[in-house]
């Protein structure tokens, strides 16, 4: 398998092709963005931004990474690069963005699990390409992809005005994120795909519990298909999953919204535990793009 960095952004002034020179990309009308020493690009303009530094913050970024790196959520990973992997020709070109990509992970994860579907099936050199594209708000989230894997294209930048080219993606993944479904449709190719990853009912109901007073019914689940795609498929990933000490209970509460919905009371006491055995809940709908 070779993995590769997607490589047709669009400029976010003007939605011209970017190509890149050295250290910049640049457009033909003459904006150009420059290559962090980190290796990633910032394509979110001033006049986009809603504060001066939007998305997650560096601490919460640094808690979610240390969170994921324990493999808490590795069945969810596993789910997630299977639906995207699994219906592809064993010499397929994939491009793919992860629009919402925090410090990279599931990105990580999916060539993670191409390697080893390899080496379980005999190992060789498997003729499969990814050409792989990480986006995210927040600066400190892209900044910590881009040091973490270097063979993937990771930009600053938000959903509601994606820096890339017109139906050029095969997949767009949206976990737990913010969709933008007129965007989505615009970048995925007639037949691309779009996988999306939402809190089921269940998700996290032993930590709500201790926070909130009395849970919100849940949300009932969305029926109806945005326009201009297709329902393809839906599965439930559910799984019991031991967090074993008081730091990493502090590092998932930092990178849920949770955190700011919880009153002080709420907060103190789950700074009092020392383990919790925790529901992960989640919901994951594949839609296609209507040809």
């Amino acid at each position: 398998m070779t993995v590769r960095p997607f490589q047709q952004l669009a400029c976010p002034l003007d939605g011209e092709p970017l190509q890149r020179e050295g250290n910049t990309w640049a457009c033909a009308k003459g904006h150009s963005y420059d290559v962090a020493k980190q290796g990633y690009v910032n394509l979110l303009p001033v006049q986009n931004k809603r504060s001066r530094d939007p998305g997650d913050s560096k601490a919460m970024v640094t808690a979610r990474q240390s969170f994921l790196a324990n493999g808490y959520y590795q069945p969810l990973a596993k789910a997630v690069a299977q639906t995207v992997l699994s219906g592809a020709a064993p010499s397929s070109e994939l491009n793919c963005l992860d629009a919402g990509c925090g410090e990279g992970y599931y990105l990580r994860q999916l060539v993670a699990h191409e390697h080893e579907h390899v080496l379980e099936h005999g190992g060789g050199q498997s003729a499969q390409t990814l050409n792989l594209l990480g986006l995210d708000i927040s600066k400190w989230a892209v900044q910590s992809a881009a040091r973490q894997h270097k063979e993937m294209s990771w930009v600053v930048g938000n959903n509601a005005n994606l820096p890339v080219l017109p139906e050029t993606l095969d997949w767009v993944l949206c976990l737990f994120g913010f969709p933008v479904y007129a965007e989505f449709l615009r970048v995925l190719k007639p037949g691309g795909r779009l996988l999306m990853a939402d809190a089921g009912a269940e998700h996290l109901r032993e930590l709500r519990e201790i926070i909130y007073p009395v849970l919100k019914p849940a949300r009932p689940s969305q029926n109806q298909v945005p326009d201009g795609f297709k329902l393809v498929a839906t599965e439930q990933v559910m799984f019991s999953v031991l967090i074993p000490s008081a730091e990493q209970i502090g590092n998932l509460l930092m990178m849920t919204p949770h955190l700011y919905r919880a009153s002080a009371e709420g907060r103190s006491k789950v700074e009092q535990l020392r383990e919790l055995q925790l529901t992960v809940d989640v919901r994951l709908t594949v839609l296609e793009k209507a040809q």
